[in-house]
């Protein structure tokens, strides 16, 4: 699979990544997710290190997957249950 370079821009600094032509609109997509994480971190201290925010920032985002990822597997398990209720019911039937 080939990858072109593409420009992203991230606490007003410029990063070129290597990415395929279907993800590219995904890398974009995140680095604004990044870029308004790393600034909400931030806020106004202007004079924060890059690498401490960034590192807030990444840890911000990964207790956010954390939660949706959780959030999942219970909406998962509810719906593997009411599913196997309605199988239950069905079979029941016959």
């Amino acid at each position: 699979m080939s990858t072109e370079p593409v420009s992203i821009r991230v606490l007003d600094r410029e990063y070129t990544v290597g990415v395929s032509a279907d993800a590219r609109d995904a890398l974009l997509a995140a680095a604004r997710v990044l870029d308004g994480k790393m600034r909400e971190v931030r806020g106004s201290n202007r004079m924060a290190a890059v690498d401490r925010v960034a590192v807030l920032a990444a840890l911000n985002l990964a207790y956010e997957l954390q939660e949706l990822r959780a959030l999942h597997e219970t909406r998962e398990r509810e719906l593997r249950s009411v599913l196997d209720r309605l199988e239950r019911r069905l079979d029941s039937l016959d």
